[in-house]
């Protein structure tokens, strides 16, 4: 069986992986995460401006974070400095996103079943840190926080939709 915090990086994957699967889009998976990328997402085939655009993204699991009357992002904490610098900017060619599932507490409450079906706990939530600088000595050893809008929900839908910006930045600059 799996440690707890392997389970629940496991299960922040394989949640993603469902949204995807919900979407229509291809999985696909480096052989070694040397970059920051745990997934890339792409679209099969030629769409109107661009063949198979496609994103990637870190995905960050995340059992402790409370929601408080009022705020609109979740301040998370989960990522080192060298972390974020492998997300961070606007000069990579495959758009990076910073992905946060949200889970219980418990590993037995990441699903629950229904007659109809099965419900994954609780929500993923995306943000794109490509306006932010890299830190330009990281740190390992320090954290660098992260805002994630509220309002950023992660669904099949959402998540076509920024494989789909893909292809709308690259019509625009044709």
């Amino acid at each position: 069986m799996l440690d707890a915090r392997n389970h629940q990086g496991k299960f922040g994957e394989d949640y993603v992986r469902a949204l995807a699967s919900a979407a229509g889009l291809l999985v696909y998976q480096h052989d070694l995460d040397l970059d920051g990328v745990d997934l890339g997402f792409r679209m099969p085939g030629r769409t109107t401006g661009v063949a198979s655009p496609c994103v990637e993204a870190q995905i960050k699991s995340w059992s402790r974070g409370e929601m408080k009357q009022g705020v609109s992002e979740w301040h998370f904490n989960g990522l080192n400095e060298a972390q974020f610098n492998r997300i961070a900017g606007d000069d990579f060619t495959v758009p990076r996103f910073l992905f946060l599932v949200r889970v219980p507490s418990n590993n037995m409450d990441y699903v629950e079943f229904t007659t109809d079906g099965m419900l994954l706990r609780h929500l993923a939530y995306y943000c794109s840190l490509q306006l932010e600088t890299p830190i330009e000595k990281p740190d390992k050893s320090r954290r660098r926080p992260v805002r994630v809008p509220v309002a950023n929900v992660l669904t099949a839908r959402s998540l076509l939709n920024l494989v789909r910006s893909v292809e709308l930045a690259a019509r625009s600059t044709a």
